[in-house]
């Protein structure tokens, strides 16, 4: 059965959340990376058998939360191999010294041969946020794009990855000279960008502790809250706003327009839907997510796409190795 939504271009996509949003009508939204194409459904035109989601907070319809503890999972991987990505990483780290980027979000895919299909992927997951699309992809991701709530826009950067088995790992990321750059600017591109839209916009928290849980092992990752007042009339410019901060900055890089010139150059591929967002609005409040950890069926392949930012303090080994390390599911 052929899928039942229509893909839209931006222009449409803007026009239909603003419209939306300005009536207090609920709809799902998915956007690609560069905020080009995606899709626009009010909730009550959402079709299980063909889209589920689970958000952070929402009232549009779920999938199945139904995890099986025992379940014996197959994950075997194959990805580009070291040489090819350090070609890549030298790129990147030559545009770098140029000055043409000064943080860069590389990303690359890995084959999986795996006994789960999407479906279980999706179903089986612990995650704040996760998608699943038919016969397309499944994400599983634990970060915020951005959160509307009574007027406040919120904004939860994730930036630094650490397996959580190594010795002292909290203090290590903490300290980490390449982990600090790197989220500082994080932190100061998605402040600009919330300047744009938001008036009394503050760093609330900055570079604190989450955990993540995987199939192999747990992983620390840092995170900040950013914070800002929207003006009164704000669901009537929901598009406007959404549209104005992408592509997303914590997978993309800065300064913006140019790194991404650069991740088309060196990546090799369309990134599509990976690292564009997804989410909803309730009618008042909207949340949403970056499409990371992300999984998408192409004929019989299984393949996942992950990555991480370069700055020049970085390592092109422990990025390689940082690439890989969040080539998981999160099933435990």
């Amino acid at each position: 059965m052929q899928f039942p939504y229509s893909l839209l271009c931006r222009t449409e996509l803007i026009r239909q959340m603003n419209f939306l949003g300005s009536s207090n009508i609920p709809f799902f939204f998915l956007v690609d990376f560069e905020g080009r194409h995606g899709y626009m459904i009010e909730c009550n035109d959402l079709n299980k058998d063909y889209i589920r989601f689970e958000l952070s907070t929402g009232h549009c319809p779920k999938g199945s939360n139904s995890h099986n503890r025992s379940l014996d999972i197959k994950w075997e991987i194959a990805p580009v191999d070291f040489e090819t990505y350090q070609t890549k990483f030298d790129f990147v780290m030559d545009n770098i010294r140029r000055g043409n980027s000064y943080l860069l979000n590389l990303t690359q895919p890995t084959f999986v041969d795996t006994n789960l299909n999407l479906k279980d992927i999706y179903e089986l997951s612990v995650s704040k946020y996760k998608l699943w699309v038919k016969d397309s992809f499944t994400v599983f991701s634990p970060e915020t794009f951005v959160k509307i709530e009574e007027g406040k826009i919120s904004t939860y950067p994730m930036k630094g990855t650490i397996d959580a088995s190594v010795t002292n790992a909290e203090e290590m990321i903490l300290n980490d000279l390449k982990e600090q750059a790197e989220h500082a600017t994080i932190v100061d591109l998605l402040r600009n960008d919330l300047s744009k839209v938001a008036e009394k916009v503050e760093v609330k928290k900055y570079r604190y502790i989450d955990r993540l849980y995987t199939h192999r092992n747990e992983l620390l990752q840092t995170s900040s809250e950013i914070i800002g007042q929207l003006p009164e009339n704000y669901c009537s410019h929901l598009g406007d706003i959404i549209f104005s901060m992408l592509p997303a900055g914590s997978i993309s890089g800065a300064p913006k327009r140019k790194t991404i010139e650069i991740i088309r150059e060196v990546e090799e591929y369309e990134r599509g839907f990976y690292t564009g967002i997804f989410g909803q609005f309730d009618g008042r409040n909207l949340d949403s997510a970056v499409m990371i950890r992300y999984i998408e069926q192409k004929g019989e392949h299984v393949i996942f796409k992950s990555g991480g930012g370069i700055t020049s303090f970085s390592d092109c080994l422990k990025e390689y190795r940082e690439m890989l390390a969040k080539v998981y599911v999160p099933i435990y």
